[in-house]
């Protein structure tokens, strides 16, 4: 069976699948991906099912090794340098590791996660029917560390493939918000602000949540309410005023008011932002925030129609010869 010999991983490198759901009524965080966008092109570029498990990396990267068998990883997410061996890849794709190559991962000047996707997936027995890390309660496979080895599925053999990155955002980001349900403890005033201002991400982030740096907003009925359910995207504003989104470790119940939910389709776009990133939120309703869903899930549908078949070399001088810029093109496509 192909195995992933972890070398070298950051903080905070995880697995991560489409989350353990079906626990949130019993205590238990559901976790799963930060970007979830960014994990299914993964997946989708691996040849996987939706919702497999794949490395879920930050900022610290990671190096790793095939061994016993090639691996084909499918990879997507922030902008980081991605090489096998000394040779630079695409931003996004699928590569395929042969036995003693190393893929490395390293940071760039932007973004916070990008994912590792084997092709088949891996082999490991799921926690109340999941492979997901939950760092903060340690549910699920432990952070992955130097030494660690990750058995993967057999599977097939897909062809390499090279994908357009996704256009980046440029600051300040507007991330789009439904508001409620307790938008009824703040004032009209603190709402104003809320929507008219900017904040920035705050050092205080992780995968709990992204506290927010701004103007505080003063709460109309108090900062306590009667504990209920905390989904994904939630805005809670505890006493001090300065907002706290929740993000995929999130608890399962809270007890502060939630101003609103940031949209599922803006969620990945937020989780990409490092401390000190420029935000502004913008009101929308339920049926706004559907049919941006939708439109981010087409997008994902139509993933391999944007990548390009290849093999061989994929150095930065050969993909240079290619046109990313409007998708991928083999050279044959090219005019002349």
């Amino acid at each position: 069976m192909p195995r992933l010999r972890i070398l070298r991983a950051g903080p905070g490198t995880t697995i991560q699948d489409a989350g353990r759901r079906g626990w949130l009524r019993f205590g238990v965080t559901e976790g799963g991906p930060m970007d979830w966008i960014a994990h299914a092109r993964a997946n989708i570029l691996a040849g996987n099912a939706p919702g497999t498990a794949a490395i879920e990396v930050g900022i610290g990267g990671i190096e790793l090794q095939a061994d016993e068998g090639a691996v084909s990883l499918g990879y997507a997410g922030a902008p980081f340098a991605v090489t096998r061996g000394a040779v630079a890849l695409a931003a996004s794709g699928c590569v395929r590791v042969e036995p003693g190559d190393r893929l490395t991962v390293k940071a760039a000047a932007e973004g916070s996660w990008l994912y590792l996707s084997p092709s088949g997936g891996v082999a490991a027995n799921p926690v109340l029917g999941s492979l997901a890390t939950s760092l903060r309660t340690g549910v699920g496979p432990a952070p992955l560390a130097s030494g660690d080895v990750l058995a993967v599925d057999p599977a097939g053999e897909p062809t390499e493939l090279v994908c357009a990155a996704e256009p980046q955002d440029n600051a300040p980001i507007t991330l789009r918000v439904v508001p409620g349900p307790q938008d009824d403890y703040f004032s009209q005033t603190a709402l104003a602000r809320f929507f008219g201002e900017a904040y920035r991400v705050s050092t205080r982030c992780d995968r709990m949540g992204y506290r927010l740096e701004g103007p505080p907003l003063q709460h109309a009925k108090g900062f306590n309410i009667v504990s209920d359910a905390i989904a994904l995207g939630a805005i809670q504003v505890p006493g001090d005023g300065l907002p706290i989104v929740l993000m995929a470790d999130r608890q399962p119940t809270g007890g502060y008011p939630k101003l609103g939910h940031v949209i599922r389709a803006d969620i990945g776009r937020l989780a990409q932002c490092r401390p000190g990133a420029e935000l502004r939120f913008a009101p929308v309703s339920v049926e706004a925030a559907r049919t941006e869903l939708l439109a981010a899930l087409e997008r994902l549908r139509t993933t391999l129609d944007r990548a390009q078949r290849r093999s061989g070399d994929l150095s930065s001088e050969r993909l240079l010869s290619i046109n990313l810029i409007g998708g991928v093109y083999a050279p044959s496509d090219r005019a002349g």
